[in-house]
């Protein structure tokens, strides 16, 4: 055993406030956003590598499908099976679909269906870069 306490959904909340950033705590806790077109992610479209939840480490998205959709955050359009939950958000007076990793809960975004991108999916994974970490594949 290192130690380190396990990074899931029963975390208790005085541990991710150790272990991220305030930044972080703020999207990924308690379901902020970053502003559109500040984050790391936004334009990087590598080659291969995976994109990990920043809080607990599981893989979320291949970066094959990322893809540039224009609308200020890294977008996906499909995500590693088992990796991601979906949830109806009714804030902002309207129905959303806002995506949490399974692993440990933590808010990624929001899902977005039919926009006509083409994609295998036509389906936007707007994500948070404060959500996500890029991990190159090693080659």
């Amino acid at each position: 055993m290192s130690g380190e306490p396990t990074l899931d959904k029963s975390t208790p909340e005085n541990v991710w406030k150790q272990k991220l950033r305030p930044e972080e705590y703020h999207v990924l806790r308690q379901k902020g956003t970053e502003r559109p077109g500040t984050g790391e992610y936004n334009k990087l479209y590598p080659e291969d590598g995976v994109f990990v939840c920043r809080g607990c480490g599981q893989p979320l998205y291949t970066a094959e499908t990322k893809f540039n959709s224009g609308c200020g955050w890294p977008a996906f359009y499909d995500f590693i099976p088992g990796s991601v939950d979906k949830h109806e958000d009714l804030t902002l007076g309207m129905r959303r679909v806002e995506i949490t990793c399974s692993k440990c809960g933590g808010h990624l975004g929001h899902v977005f269906d039919g926009e006509g991108f083409p994609t295998p999916t036509d389906s936007r994974h707007c994500v948070n870069s404060l959500s996500i970490k890029f991990q190159p594949a090693n080659k």
